[in-house]
């Protein structure tokens, strides 16, 4: 190893990309360290779950994102623990050695001590995840064509979604044009239009960080695609053959083959060994608290940003869980980390809130961008051009637009395989 301070990176997300990108002129030797060799993009994910998306579109190597960075290399592993006294990483297979170490290993799913759910409910965070998820939807339209039995049936085309968020609202959105458009000729038996599609919240509206218009105007864009909007309602359990709700004092077990989890998040078990590791303050949600410029309290070589961080300096809660904010931090540490060796004073890391945006279907989006409300086509181009934007290689961002104008024009979604394990409708 050089005599080069050296910079541990952990995980290849969009925090700890950013910030391995941007230390490119920095005179440091970056290590970035992944237990997958790509960079995913996970705002998409669900469109390779409902099969608008392959997963290659979605998905970068990490290797050819950084393989002009002549200062940065990429390790193949998964992180298990952290030495903070003696600045050492420990990997599954081996440990590695920092100066100053960036963790950015995000979040999973979050089944609120229910994690026996899991196995009916998936989640939706790696592309492991959105297959599952295809795959179960997909087989749900093939087992219902060869059933005759009208309440399997019926069953069979039942699909919830539990979680109003953004991913929830624009999952149920795509199940709703898959029913309605896409399927529409592909089967002889079941009119797949009659499929119905279940979105369960908690809160008393959708999408509850929005403000409250705009959530009536995705909750009237989904229900014009036919789905099932309910609120206030609290799930108690899940199984395999439905999910039941608790409204009030009324409680109701729905009858759905199809149940897909998209409801509160959970820290990366990494959050655990740094708090074992250095003492540091967790959040009911497994987040590490950080000080105010993204570093661990007492060990300021050590950074904590993206999903895995509750920063809460700015406005007294959290940053939300998403894309911007992990971008942004992983910017931030790369200019700490030169300042930090030139000598200078580093300041707090400030959150510049760009605004959000969620797809409901064709030509349907909300936006709210810094207070400025809109609804429509317009926020549906809004969210096109930003999303291509983002996505870290022109290839990818070329091969998107071109499937997304094929689906505009065609309403075919290409990449509804059926992949995984044993393919057999009845397998479910």
């Amino acid at each position: 190893m050089s005599g080069k301070h050296q910079v541990v990176i952990i995980g290849g997300g969009f925090g700890g990309l950013s910030a391995a990108r941007r230390l490119k002129n920095v005179p440091v030797e970056v290590t970035l360290v992944d237990r997958s060799n790509y960079h995913l993009f996970q705002p998409l994910l669900y469109q390779v779950a409902t099969g608008a998306l392959s997963p290659a579109n979605v998905a970068s190597p990490l290797r050819n994102i950084l393989k002009n960075q002549k200062n940065a290399r990429v390790l193949l592993a998964e992180a298990t623990g952290i030495d903070a006294a003696n600045r050492r990483v420990t990997l599954s297979d081996g440990t590695l050695d920092y100066d100053t170490l960036v963790v950015a290993t995000g979040s999973s799913h979050q089944y609120f001590g229910h994690n026996d759910w899991a196995q009916f409910a998936p989640g939706l965070k790696t592309v492991d995840d959105a297959t599952d998820m295809r795959r179960r939807i997909l087989l749900a339209f093939e087992t219902a064509e060869r059933e005759s039995n009208p309440e399997r049936v019926r069953a069979l085309l039942t699909f919830v979604i539990v979680g109003g968020g953004p991913t929830g609202a624009e999952l149920a959105g795509a199940l709703g044009e898959i029913a309605n458009d896409t399927l529409r000729h592909d089967f002889r038996k079941i009119d797949p239009s009659e499929a119905q599609i279940i979105l369960l919240e908690g809160a008393d509206r959708v999408l509850p960080a929005y403000p409250p218009r705009l959530s009536a105007a995705a909750r009237r864009m989904l229900e014009r695609l036919g789905v099932t909007v309910r609120t206030s309602g609290f799930v108690t359990n899940v199984g395999p053959d439905g999910v039941t709700i608790r409204e009030g004092n009324r409680t109701e077990t729905i009858r759905a083959r199809t149940i897909l989890w998209a409801a509160g998040v959970l820290a990366s078990p990494l959050g655990r060994a740094l708090a074992e590791a250095t003492g540091v303050e967790l959040d009911p949600s497994g987040r590490v608290i950080v000080e105010p410029d993204c570093t661990v309290r007492g060990h300021s070589e050590i950074f904590v940003i993206g999903d895995l961080a509750n920063f809460s300096h700015q406005t007294g809660a959290p940053l939300p869980g998403v894309a911007q904010p992990a971008i942004q931090q992983g910017r931030y540490v790369a200019s700490a980390i030169e300042k930090r060796l030139r000598g200078e004073e580093i300041p707090s890391f400030h959150y510049r809130d760009k605004g959000n945006l969620a797809v409901l279907g064709r030509g349907d989006a909300v936006a709210d961008l810094r207070g400025f409300e809109l609804g429509g086509f317009l926020a549906w181009l809004i969210w096109i051009f930003v999303h291509l934007l983002y996505i870290v290689e022109f290839q990818n961002r070329l091969l998107v637009f071109i499937q997304w104008g094929w689906f505009y024009f065609t309403y075919d979604r290409s990449a509804r395989l059926i992949t995984g394990k044993s393919p057999l409708p009845l397998d479910l």
